[in-house]
């Protein structure tokens, strides 16, 4: 990759924002939607110059603070009187961090720390900003699924992985349907699927392991 192609890609984001700035003040100053374009535009030289440096880290650095940034604009913008933003950094935070820690991202240590401060943080969120319903098991679910694969994909040990998850499912539904709607049991039809899925691994995977 050449000089000349991070300069030109610094200089037609540079001309191009400046172009949608002044349309957008000129045409509707009362939405401001030139800082669409030019999120986009900013990616392109930061892209180019991390590539041609081979910072990846960096990278994932920049553009997630430029996502950030975005989405704070976006939220005062538009909704001031609650922060949305909130709810969406977290996860775009873990992309430079996971990158930083390199062949550590992999390890179950890091699983359980992420999926840990994912469940305070979101938990946090709820009884602050949104108390009036636990919406938090369902992030809450969805991480836990992290060092529970990472745990036994490791081991090998998918008989039991197929248990323990189907454990977390049904536990998943059970707290649905309580807290969504107590009044009507229905969380026993979902769990009667998952249920197939620990019996067919023992008799058609693990039980027939144990004669060979």
């Amino acid at each position: 990759m050449r000089k000349h192609d991070i300069g030109f890609a610094i200089v037609g984001s540079s001309m191009s924002i400046v172009f949608f700035m002044i349309v957008n003040f000129l045409t509707s100053k009362n939405i401001l939607w030139f800082v669409y374009p030019s999120i986009l535009l900013l990616i392109w030289p930061i892209g180019l110059y991390c590539l041609k440096k081979e910072k990846y880290k960096y990278f994932s650095l920049s553009i997630s603070t430029l996502i950030i940034i975005f989405l704070i604009i976006e939220n005062i913008l538009n909704s001031p009187e609650h922060l949305w933003f909130l709810y969406a950094i977290f996860p775009i935070i873990w992309w430079p961090i996971l990158v930083f820690l390199g062949k550590k991202a992999g390890t179950l240590a890091v699983a359980w720390i992420g999926a840990g401060t994912t469940i305070l943080y979101y938990s946090d969120l709820n009884i602050l900003l949104s108390p009036g319903y636990p919406w938090a098991v369902y992030p809450a679910f969805v991480v836990l699924w992290w060092p529970l694969s990472l745990y036994h994909a490791r081991r090998k040990t998918y008989f039991a992985f197929s248990i323990q998850a189907s454990v977390l499912i049904s536990a998943f539904f059970i707290t649905v349907n309580i807290i969504s709607s107590p009044n009507t049991i229905w969380a026993v039809y979902p769990i009667f699927c998952v249920l197939w899925w620990p019996l067919s691994m023992y008799y058609f995977v693990y039980k027939r392991s144990l004669k060979h």
